[in-house]
């Protein structure tokens, strides 16, 4: 049975209104008003009084932390840039990863090429950025790429979810690509959700392991990786050491073209 309190707190959520977020805003009323209190009473210098007129109340960040240091994003955009640094090769091409998170750990110490169906806001030094529909890369040539990397992007493709044509067979499509353009000795970083394998529409996919090996036959796995469903990094395991009871974990394969 759904009680009155659940129909109210699912109204809130379907119309944007998150009821947990803002009970926490509330509960930090009295504390704004004591800080505040005792702020003032300090005799604070003149262009910084508290004025009523320029609050700007923060309720609920005293109970945060200085950050989260897990996470499929947190892990991956480290596992990868650290990898990449190391072998600081000429020329890197990525596709779909997160600019504001595994791109900017890249543009620190090399000059970054990207593919992305959505349109890129800004520029910033050292990042040539190309929109369009990466299922065939058609613009690059077989064998051309020594560094190539795409990071939480592939279980997107095909869904419509990131404005690019809805085809169920996009992720297979996409990885043929990565393996036709990645050269011989090339390293291919390439991380999906992983788990019980599903679709979840339109969010994502998420593969079993066996389908992104068998995908990527013609290629050699050089290592392995995961995040788990608490957020946690195994570095540098075996796939058969992946708990098949994740439910959604991320997946972080290196692959080397023989």
């Amino acid at each position: 049975m759904i009680t009155p309190v659940r129909r109210v707190v699912d109204a809130g959520n379907l119309f944007g209104l998150n009821f947990a977020r803002v009970l926490r805003s509330v509960q930090g009323i009295p504390k704004l008003v004591h800080d505040g209190i005792e702020y003032a009473r300090q005799s604070p210098p003149s262009s910084f009084q508290l004025k009523i007129r320029q609050l700007m109340p923060m309720l609920s960040d005293y109970r945060g932390s200085a950050g989260v240091a897990r996470g499929h994003y947190f892990h991956q955009d480290l596992w990868a840039a650290r990898k990449i640094f190391g072998r600081r090769p000429p020329r890197h091409l990525d596709v779909g990863s997160r600019i504001d998170g595994f791109i900017a750990h890249l543009l620190v110490f090399m000059n970054v090429e990207v593919i992305d169906a959505l349109p890129l806001k800004g520029r910033v030094a050292g990042l040539s950025f190309q929109q369009g529909d990466a299922r065939s890369l058609a613009g690059l040539k077989d064998n051309s790429i020594v560094s190539l990397s795409s990071l939480h992007a592939a279980e997107h493709f095909g869904l419509g979810r990131y404005s690019d044509p809805v085809d169920p067979w996009a992720h297979t499509k996409f990885m043929n690509s990565l393996e036709r353009v990645l050269s011989s000795g090339g390293i291919l970083y390439f991380s999906v959700p992983i788990g019980r394998e599903r679709l979840e529409f339109n969010a994502h996919r998420i593969f079993d392991i066996s389908t992104i090996l068998t995908q990527f036959k013609n290629l050699r796995l050089v290592s392995f990786s995961y995040v788990d469903d608490a957020g946690d990094f195994h570095e540098d395991v075996s796939p058969s050491d992946f708990p098949r009871t994740t439910s959604c974990g991320c997946g972080l394969f290196e692959f080397t073209k023989q």
